[in-house]
């Protein structure tokens, strides 16, 4: 069976996978990567980029090896079988559902008017600081956290998955994760976690673009998700979270943005979509929620697309 043939499947049911399980409770593997990674942060940390740029080279080259020799493993083996490692790879590398329940347990403690429960899960889901944030802000940041994560958590590594197969699948999630771990701007990663910040962002490029024309396509308002990217994307901090965010807002007629904190640092971030847009509320989470959704299975279909056409590159033949 054709390359793409076995992307095309295999993505799907990796993603009807997720859809279903979730990711497990226990034994996940994006969880062993994190142990492996953390180790070898605990053997090479120096306050130098070097010792960042080594690590990540090994944790991302172990991760992309890895799925290079268990593609190599069913190569010769019944499509199925080939079939099957791709939908594993994909199960475990995306987290659509994971990312829609947390929301949507945010918002079901918002709508019940329990901020303080709200603030203790908001944590699950990304980097701020809850305890300064009344429910407006809560439900705000979850609507941004899901329209960056769609990226994050599923478009991007379809993309690579599409380009590249297994290894591209894993090689994405080894180094999204050491982003998360490594790339923020504390004292003790600034020089160490360069490396992995950078590499984050080459890789994500590709997938942000995507998910913010998907999010333009499905989306309620396409004219309003392509007039906020062009217009205020530039002015986000991050050359990946700009377009998706912006386009998520225009799309869903909300404003994003604004003052953030993580970890006690204070940022003052442009407003997205302001001059249209109205302050998020919190059934506007479960609005992201579905159209992140609709945006991660467009980004499926672009993806086959994609694998079929590297698949008919010249010189590429029967895999």
């Amino acid at each position: 069976m054709r390359a793409d043939r076995v992307f095309a499947y295999g993505a799907t049911a990796g993603l009807i996978a997720d859809r279903i399980l979730g990711d497990p409770r226990r034994g996940h593997p994006v969880a062993a990567f994190g142990r492996a990674a953390a180790a070898v942060e605990r053997a090479l940390w120096r306050d130098r980029r070097s010792n960042g740029v080594a690590h990540a080279a090994m944790c991302a080259g172990g991760a992309a090896a890895l799925g290079a020799l268990a593609a190599r493993a069913v190569r010769s083996r019944p499509a199925a079988a080939r079939i099957a490692l791709t939908a594993a790879a994909t199960w475990a590398v995306v987290g659509g559902t994971s990312l829609g329940r947390e929301a949507r347990a945010i918002g079901g403690a918002l709508a019940a008017g329990d901020v303080d429960v709200a603030r203790e899960r908001l944590p699950h889901l990304c980097g701020r600081d809850p305890h300064s944030l009344d429910g407006q802000q809560i439900a705000r940041a979850v609507v941004e956290s899901v329209a960056e994560n769609t990226s994050d958590a599923a478009v991007g590594a379809l993309v690579w998955g599409a380009v590249a197969g297994v290894p591209g699948l894993a090689a994405f999630r080894a180094v999204n994760t050491l982003d998360a771990m490594v790339g923020h701007k504390s004292p003790r990663h600034l020089r160490y976690g360069w490396a992995s910040a950078r590499l984050d962002d080459l890789a994500g490029w590709p997938g942000a673009r995507l998910t913010a024309l998907a999010a333009a396509a499905a989306g309620p308002d396409r004219r309003g998700a392509l007039r906020a990217w062009r217009a205020d994307a530039a002015a986000h901090p991050s050359p990946n979270a700009g377009p998706v965010e912006a386009s998520f807002a225009g799309a869903l007629g909300v404003r994003l943005g604004g003052t953030l904190a993580y970890g006690g640092r204070v940022e003052h971030r442009a407003v997205l979509n302001g001059e249209y847009g109205r302050p998020v509320e919190v059934a506007d989470i479960e609005r992201a929620v579905r159209l992140s959704q609709r945006v991660t299975w467009l980004a499926l279909g672009a993806c086959v697309a994609l694998r079929y056409a590297v698949s008919r590159r010249p010189g590429k033949g029967r895999r």
